[in-house]
């Protein structure tokens, strides 16, 4: 442990002494200074009071402690936190801010996060989000308006959704800005990256791509999520194999070769289009065997067709030989030749 963390830790400890003994007890137990943090409803069983009286306390104890400390060394805590926040547009996910405050004043990386995650809370020029679905905790400037911040989550998503694709976060961005301008004036790229950062719907990936966490393109979980972030980079048909070491390639991870085979296999978004080869099916492929690639051909031309055109429209579907074509147009179940070199569907 470091000097630095161990100074915080004993200051911190003095100043939550001179608390009343509940508001004390309540914020030790929240940041778990002694053990297992606790949630407000679990501390509010054991004193038999509801959680928003024990939110009451809490706000109480963190704004004395707020008084007392601004003649105490946990200041350059606050002063770090505003100068981190300002450099990132005035808006911040708690963790990250947290994280670069440790940083900068020289702390250990043990250091309890949630002391500073209090005295961040103490500080009255700072502004804590509270608790809200589909985000991350954040700290912000009050000139960063809530409206603000939600505006540009909310372009992103429409720009997103409507390109129905990952997009260089440069690009998104100057979008945004753009779109955000008439009501907001001009919002410094800084800012709303650091914005994006706290919706969980958003994830940014490869240093300089953003997407929809649902499309699971950069965050890749799974091992059918990682075969789909394949295929997308590549974005051409692989073989499994090509695919199984891809796949290690890019997330330093080794892959059986069965066990991609048999989830190609399983999941609807891939299509087979012949020999040990995969496409994504959103590309615009259709699952089914060659026969059924033929008769899809017919239905679409809606006239009888040579030889030479159905192999052609067949091969830009499915890597097959062209013999396994000319076997399929022997199918008389299904297919009839009504002249020379020509075939179509049998009609019933």
């Amino acid at each position: 442990m470091s000097q630095v963390t161990t100074e915080i830790n004993e200051v911190f400890a003095s100043i939550l002494a001179s608390l009343a003994e509940k508001e004390r007890s309540v914020i030790s137990r929240r940041i778990g200074l002694t053990g297992a943090r606790e949630t407000l409803q679990e501390i509010g069983d054991t004193y038999g009071i509801t959680r928003e009286r024990v939110r009451q306390i809490e706000d109480v104890g963190i704004k004395k402690i707020g008084r007392i400390m601004r003649t105490s060394p946990l200041m350059k805590i606050q002063e770090s936190g505003e100068k981190v926040l300002k450099m990132h547009g005035g808006v911040m996910t708690r963790d990250r801010l947290i994280n670069a405050i440790i940083a900068d004043i020289g702390a250990s990386e043990s250091m309890n996060a949630n002391i500073v995650d209090v005295l961040l809370q103490a500080d009255f020029n700072l502004q804590r989000s509270k608790p809200q679905l589909g985000t991350n905790t954040y700290f912000h400037f009050p000139e960063v308006s809530k409206k603000l911040i939600e505006s540009a989550h909310k372009e992103a998503v429409k720009i997103l959704k409507k390109r129905g694709d990952i997009i260089e976060t440069s690009a998104l961005y100057e979008m945004i800005k753009a779109n955000l301008f008439p009501a907001f004036g001009k919002v410094d790229t800084i800012m709303i990256d650091s914005i994006m950062d706290i919706y969980i719907d958003l994830v940014k990936g490869e240093e300089k791509f953003i997407g929809l966490e649902s499309w699971k393109i950069l965050n890749p979980s799974t091992l059918k999520d990682k075969a789909i972030y394949v295929l997308k980079k590549k974005k051409e048909p692989m073989h499994f194999l090509d695919i199984a070491s891809s796949i290690t390639e890019y997330f330093k991870e080794p892959v059986k070769v069965s066990t991609i085979h048999n989830e190609l296999i399983r999941n609807a978004e891939f299509v087979l289009i012949g020999r040990g080869i995969y496409v994504l099916k959103e590309w615009g492929y259709k699952d089914g065997t060659v026969l059924d690639v033929v008769l899809d051909i017919f239905k679409k031309a809606g006239a009888p067709l040579s030889t030479e055109e159905i192999t052609a429209r067949v091969l830009k579907i499915r890597q097959v030989k062209t013999t396994t074509i000319y076997m399929n147009l022997q199918n008389k179940k299904y297919i009839e030749r009504v002249g020379r070199n020509l075939y179509q569907a049998k009609t019933k």
